[in-house]
């Protein structure tokens, strides 16, 4: 490894190369960990391969870090087994080199939104086997806040979409190339109910404000989401109108057909139980960084002009 590194993000996938990209337009540099100690980055950047479920290691990459960013996000069907204690190697190290440590989030541990908008003061009354796992996490990163261990900071986000977002995303490759090839796009859920999407660039601005803000540790923070929340039929509307075309072409993969999947499809089998998202209006209220950090959102027919233009070169 090279000299100490101020920043150090743990994880190389979407958010963790938005994180990355954030810190460079504010002037900073980081050191990135993954499994294999390679990653599609600038020139410079310098990723280091091992497990984070090792404390030792973990610690190791992170020793004179001011920051440390967990974005690590192992397989849908191996969350249960691995993501404790993808956490809890990244918390040792947090702990052990005095960092802080800024942690990214979904929103499953929430439960079903019940007719009202999701905010960061809600109980946690995950029905899933997923949100209940999100809870537990969450409640062991604050619990070792509030003891006195470490500095937490934690950034949650909905559903998201953007660049390198990929097949993850419902706004991903199952929309764009189609909208590009004027092709019909294919998405999960009920299409027309409201649903908050967080836009990646956005996450990453976000997460990289809660690094060093000195308010945002000990909190929870929603981050930064377009307040007019559109259904997902119109955000594919958008994405077809800046392709060129007037109107979007919409199929929804159907319920049935997604348990079908399930029985030989592992991701799919896992997806099936986070559906209740698209039942009904489902919309996360990020004021909260807004008020009170100034990071605010992309509007979000920018953010989907310029994800259609990243697919288009890309």
């Amino acid at each position: 490894m090279t000299a100490a590194a101020r920043h150090v993000v743990f994880g190389t996938g979407a958010i963790g190369l938005a994180v990355l990209d954030a810190l460079h337009r504010h002037g900073e540099t980081a050191r990135l960990v993954n499994r294999t100690g390679h990653a599609r980055v600038p020139e410079g950047v310098e990723v280091v391969g091992g497990d984070a479920r090792d404390p030792s290691f973990a610690t190791a990459v992170a020793a004179g870090a001011q920051v440390v960013y967990q974005t690590l996000n192992p397989p849908y069907a191996e969350w249960a087994a691995q993501f404790p204690s993808l956490q809890a190697g990244v918390l040792a190290a947090a702990e052990a080199t005095g960092a802080r440590l800024v942690s990214m989030e979904n929103v499953y541990m929430y439960g079903r939104p019940a007719g009202r908008p999701l905010t960061e003061d809600r109980a946690y009354d995950a029905h899933t086997s997923k949100g209940q796992l999100r809870g537990r996490m969450a409640g062991d990163l604050l619990a070792a806040h509030d003891a006195g261990r470490v500095e937490v900071a934690i950034g949650r986000a909905s559903d998201y979409f953007g660049p390198r977002g990929g097949a993850q995303s419902n706004l991903g490759d199952r929309v764009l190339p189609a909208a590009l090839r004027r092709k019909t796009a294919t998405v999960l859920g009920d299409p027309d109910q409201p649903h908050t999407y967080t836009y990646i660039p956005d996450i990453g601005e976000g997460l990289a404000a809660l690094g060093v803000h000195p308010d945002a540790p000990g909190q929870v923070w929603h981050l930064p989401n377009d307040p007019r929340t559109h259904t997902t039929r119109q955000l594919v509307d958008m994405v077809y109108r800046h392709a060129g075309q007037p109107h979007g072409k919409l199929r929804r993969l159907p319920p049935v057909l997604l348990r079908s999947l399930g029985l030989v499809n592992p991701t799919m089998r896992e997806l099936v139980e986070m559906q209740y998202q698209f039942d009904e209006p489902f919309v996360v209220d990020s004021s909260k960084i807004a008020d009170e950090l100034g990071v605010e959102a992309t509007p979000v027919e920018q953010a989907l002009a310029d994800t259609l233009q990243e697919y288009r070169h890309g």
